[in-house]
Order: C-alpha cells, then sequence, then structure tokens
C-alpha cells in the first residue's frame, strides 16, 4: 500500500478466550461470544490471564513480523478499550444498542466496574507482552464508546481507561481512539494517549482544538470515500491536510477501518497522493 508504519491485525476479542469466554469467529456472522457476562457471578468467574499462556501466538507474531519489516517501518500493536470488551462479553456479539451492556452498568453498577476492572487488567498485561516482544507503537481501540453518553463515559469508561495509559507511560508511543465519539472526544482525550484518533464526523482542525494541540492526532478521512471517483477522494484528503496547516503531530489516516468493498489501487492511490502532497 505504501504507508508509512505497519499494524499488526488480531481480532480484539483474542484475549477474552483465556479469561475463560468461549469465542468464535464465523464468515457472515462476525464475533460471537456463546456465554456472555450477564451477572456479578459471571464476573467472578473470569480470570485475568498471563498474556504468554493464553496469547503466546501473538507474541510470537509479533517477533516474527519485526523480522520481516527488516526496520523498513514501526509495527503498532493494539488491543480494545475496557468498554468496548466488555461490551462484546456482556451483549455476546455485535449490537446496535447495547441493552445487556447498559443493564449491566445500570443495575449492577458493582459487578460491572468489577468486570471493566478485570478486562483492564488484562489489556495492561496483553499490551506489556506486545511491547516486549517488539511493537513500537500501541493503539487502543475503544470502538464503541461512542454509543454512551458523556456522563455514563465518565462513570464507567474513563476510570478504566485511564488506567491503561499510566500503566504504559514512557514504554511507546500510545494512541487512543474510539468511533462515533464527537460528543466526548474531550473525555477521551482526558483519558490519555499520546496520539487521538478522531473519526470523520468532525472536521479534523475543530477536533484537534478540542483535543489539545499539545496531542498529535489521527485521521480523519471517511473510509467511503474511497470507494467513489479519484477527483472527490482527492479533494476530501485535501480538505484534511489543509485542516491540518502543516502542524507538527498530524498522522494522516482514515477515521475507521477501510471497508472490504475498497479496491486495493484506492487506497495505493491515496497513499501516493498523501506523500506528494506532504513533499
Amino acid at each position: 500500500i505504501g504507508v508509512d508504519a505497519a499494524i499488526l491485525f488480531c481480532d480484539i476479542l483474542i484475549p477474552l478466550e483465556p479469561m475463560g469466554l468461549t469465542l468464535t469467529i464465523s464468515e457472515g456472522e462476525g464475533p460471537r461470544i456463546h456465554n456472555p457476562v450477564r451477572s456479578a457471578a459471571d464476573v467472578e468467574r473470569l480470570a485475568v490471564p498471563d498474556p504468554m499462556q493464553g496469547t503466546r501466538f501473538v507474541m510470537d507474531a509479533i517477533r516474527q513480523i519485526r523480522a520481516s519489516l527488516a526496520g523498513k517501518v514501526p509495527l503498532i500493536g493494539f488491543a480494545g478499550a475496557p468498554f468496548t470488551l466488555a461490551a462484546y462479553a456482556v451483549e455476546g456479539a455485535g449490537s446496535r444498542n447495547y441493552i445487556h451492556i447498559k443493564r449491566l452498568m445500570y443495575e449492577q453498577p458493582k459487578a460491572a466496574h468489577a468486570l471493566f476492572d478485570k478486562l483492564t487488567e488484562t489489556v495492561i498485561a496483553y499490551l506489556r507482552a506486545q511491547i516486549e516482544a517488539g511493537v513500537q507503537v500501541v493503539q487502543v481501540f475503544d470502538s464503541w464508546a461512542g454509543h454512551l453518553s458523556r456522563a455514563d463515559y465518565r462513570e464507567f469508561a474513563l476510570p478504566h481507561t485511564t488506567r491503561i495509559f499510566e500503566a504504559l507511560a514512557g514504554t511507546v508511543p500510545l494512541i487512543h481512539f474510539g468511533v462515533g465519539t464527537t460528543a466526548i472526544l474531550g473525555d477521551l482525550a482526558q483519558a490519555g494517549g499520546d496520539v487521538i484518533g478522531v473519526d470523520w464526523r468532525l472536521p479534523l482542525d475543530e477536533a484537534w482544538t478540542i483535543v489539545g494541540t499539545d496531542r498529535a492526532i489521527q485521521g480523519n478521512l471517511d473510509p467511503a470515500v474511497l470507494l467513489g471517483p479519484a477527483d472527490r477522494l482527492f479533494a476530501a484528503t485535501e480538505d484534511v491536510l489543509r485542516r491540518a496547516n502543516g502542524r507538527p503531530g498530524h498522522i494522516f489516516n482514515l477515521g475507521h477501518g477501510v471497508l472490504p468493498s475498497t479496491p486495493l489501487e484506492h487506497v495505493q492511490a491515496l497513499a501516493r497522493f498523501v506523500h506528494q502532497w506532504k513533499a
């Protein structure tokens, strides 16, 4: 593709398996947890695993990838944030309204925080193991944080995510990213991260003002633009770059992942355009 970094791909739900949850990922269905967490007793049964026991294959992959990259570009590792992992663990699959996780938060807040605590400890150990294996940057994805109100984010998500960034501070650069987080972007930045990822719903310069210009920012082209004609793709890309205005600390990226139907040549053309424009 011609990008400036490589990222390890390993589904964010993989660490849930050694915690005691049964996970399958099927084509056309996506990830599914077959014994979802719905009570304090379910939370109590979960373990905080040693990452070198349940997910050693991830660390082996990191070492192999670093060797094959041979220093050409840095390697990014990642993990899900506690709320997003909990949303899957409680719902049992993706959801439109996240009724079960919100019900647990509202009806059994102690159990919800206990779940978030265990997930936080698991993520910290998992990311530390990735860093020891050789990743040079880590990214924490809070993919479903945008489904929370600001009050709920501050009560249930922010304290636990903050613990992750505090635990990893000073190790490698840390990226913090959420989807649909315009309403809580300032709070997400408060939770931590050297780089704050933003989606496409807010213009980059406005997002950077909210995040704070003392932070780096990652984003924020709408991935769907890659499905359209080249002139629209390049115009939208140039808008993002002009809003960054040459300020140090902008990592050009999409506002979320590449859509499956995206032509590879469009992604390659985008990378070339950004490099040429910056030059």
